[in-house]
């Protein structure tokens, strides 16, 4: 912008601790993202796609940084999105001035090319600002060399991947090869900036104004109003996540990050950079509770592009381009207090038979919104014949456990085997039902506790809170009492101070070995919308929503004594059971809850 200055290079800075997992805020374009930690800094970023090595893995320890921020210290730090999008405005209060950086991931986005947006504002009185860019690819192993400036575009390498940068022409490099400057701007002046990391050399002009049409036009167009529902920021919000974790391919990502640990120190910490078939069902099936988008034909094309491939052996997880997941192996990084450096998911081997009927729900309720095509349907009759091959098989279940006879699975195929029957009215339809009666009928018999309630397993009285979903869903008739009384032994056996957990580890307390489930605390309100408590389901809605940090993001799990989240985040499935929960709850005619479907 006219009327900036620059000064030479500043010292360099200490990489410094991270920070508590509510504060990052997301940036993506659904084929990578980065997170942004309150000191302007992409803590995490993996290029060219979301499981390629780290360029920024400061989140885990690692080299690699680039950092804008005041170049006074003492300072206050805020921010917000752009309502409806992933463009992030991180905002400071110094001792003399008011500067914020509204920050992006281009849209469109290219596979083959990442380009990340900044545009730094003296908001109010001059600002100083600080630049650091040392691009590290491969999780800090490939330093960025060959760095050079031609006119006002810097350009570099690190390992196989050609960095371009623009905005910063006076910036010099130091001694690691790191580029730093300190930008002066008179109040009310701006100043953009423009990363491009790409697997070729790239000489398009990088035009910032260009780039931020496109990718407010972009944005103004994948989220919808949500004036509908119960909460539209939260659930334009849960849109634009979903949206930015949800490649071109249709798969969407379970979360952005890897190793981030749910408890500390007990190696739960796992790589969710890939596609799980079931979190990718979750999330379009609540699309679909809302309405017609685009994420749902996506989803549906991923899925059954993975089914028509792998037939009755689908995996339970795949990479964003359809291939199976590679085995786990450590980083070269310290990794996040109290987590691991791991790569690569054992989840891929699993077999989990309830993908296949979340499967089902994502056909039927495709096929509710005439979005069923005969590539879907294909997939679709492949999925009910792996449910009538494999139904009474020991599988390891939603929480990738051991192989045992889990009561959720059977009931989410009932829910997809007679969801699909009702919403397709092929001439299998009336098989799929019977299917559906002949596996609850089995399973009521080895899983239905003698008080009534459902149990976690045949081997397993103890309650679990994920039964609420199928149940909540139609798995039993609307007048059996089972959704009843196991939401009620949830409610006193798996909650606590309003907040809901998996299912007991013995007989430790709550709250010790793992943080309540987000993901289970919006089950909680489905269910008790579906029976009719109103009150009570906003109010578990309400009590799972607040525990969002600052920029308003859910990872897997929240510490309910730190008031912290704990887990990779975002997490995806989390997002979508809020945005099911406020489409349901925000209906007023009642056309989309569970009686009406």
């Amino acid at each position: 912008m006219s009327g900036s200055t620059m000064t030479g290079p500043t010292g360099t800075a200490p990489s410094g601790s991270p920070w508590v997992l509510r504060d990052y805020a997301l940036i993506a374009d659904g084929e990578r993202g980065a997170l942004v930690d309150p000191r302007g800094q992409i803590a995490w970023l993996c290029a060219p796609a979301w499981h390629s090595g780290a360029v920024f893995s400061g989140l885990l320890g690692g080299p690699g940084r680039y950092r804008v921020c005041p170049s006074d210290s003492w300072n206050v730090w805020g921010g917000y999105y752009e309502d409806g999008t992933l463009i992030r405005v991180s905002r400071w209060v110094t001792t003399d001035s008011i500067v914020s950086c509204r920050e992006a991931l281009a849209v469109p986005a290219d596979r083959a090319r990442v380009v990340l947006l900044r545009q730094i504002r003296a908001v109010r009185g001059d600002a100083r600002v600080d630049v650091e860019l040392d691009v590290r690819g491969d999780y800090g192993l490939q330093p960025m060399s060959g760095v050079g400036r031609d006119g006002g575009l810097w350009r570099a390498r690190t390992g196989p991947l050609h960095v371009r940068f623009t905005g910063a022409e006076q910036a010099q490099p130091g001694r690691d090869g790191a580029l730093r400057a300190q930008l002066r701007l008179p109040e009310g002046s701006r100043r953009d900036l423009v990363l491009e990391i790409a697997t070729a050399p790239q000489e398009a002009p990088l035009q910032p104004q260009v780039l931020w049409e496109a990718t407010e036009r972009w944005w103004a167009t994948a989220v919808p109003d949500c004036d509908d529902t119960a909460a539209p920021r939260d659930t334009r919000m849960a849109y634009a996540v979903l949206n930015g974790m949800t490649s071109r391919t249709g798969g969407m990502v379970a979360a952005a990050t890897t190793s981030l640990p749910e408890r500390a120190g007990t190696d739960r910490d796992y790589d969710y950079r890939y596609a799980w078939v079931r979190d990718q069902c979750y999330a379009c099936i609540a699309v679909a509770t809302h309405g017609p988008h685009s994420l749902l034909n996506r989803a549906v094309r991923f899925v059954s592009e993975r089914i028509l491939e792998d037939g009755t052996h689908l995996r339970p997880a795949y990479t964003l381009t359809g291939e199976p997941l590679p085995p786990e192996s450590s980083l070269p990084l310290v990794g996040y207090p109290g987590g691991s450096d791991r790569t690569g998911n054992r989840a891929g081997h699993q077999f989990q038979l309830d993908v296949f009927g979340e499967a089902l729900q994502l056909y039927a309720a495709a096929a509710r919104l005439g979005g069923l095509d005969a590539q879907a349907a294909k997939a679709a009759d492949i999925a009910a014949e792996a449910v009538a091959e494999f139904w009474a098989a020991p599988d390891a279940g939603l929480w990738e456990l051991d192989r045992r006879w889990w009561t959720h699975s059977r009931l989410c195929c009932v829910v997809g085997l007679r969801d699909l029957a009702r919403e397709t009215h092929v001439p299998a339809a009336r098989e799929w039902s019977r299917l559906a009666d002949r596996i609850l009928d089995a399973t009521r018999s080895r899983c239905l506790h003698p008080d009534g309630h459902w149990q976690r397993a045949a081997d397993d009285s103890g309650p679990e809170a994920a039964l609420l979903l199928p149940l909540a869903r139609g798995a039993v008739p609307s007048g059996d009492h089972s959704l009843a009384l196991t939401r009620a032994e949830v409610v006193r056996h798996l909650t606590d101070d309003g907040y809901v957990y998996r299912f007991r580890h013995g007989d430790r307390p709550l709250g010790e070995e793992e943080g309540a489930f987000l993901l289970c605390g919006f089950m909680m309100a489905l269910a008790a919308h579906a029976q009719g408590q109103g009150t009570e389901a906003v109010r578990w809605f309400e009590r799972t929503r607040s525990t969002c940090g600052p920029p308003g993001l859910y990872a897997e799990e929240f510490d309910v004594a730190q008031r912290q989240l704990r887990g990779n985040l975002p997490q995806g499935f989390v997002h979508a059971l809020l945005l099911e929960c406020s489409a349901r709850l925000g209906s007023a005619e009642g056309a989309v809850s569970p009686a009406g479907r």
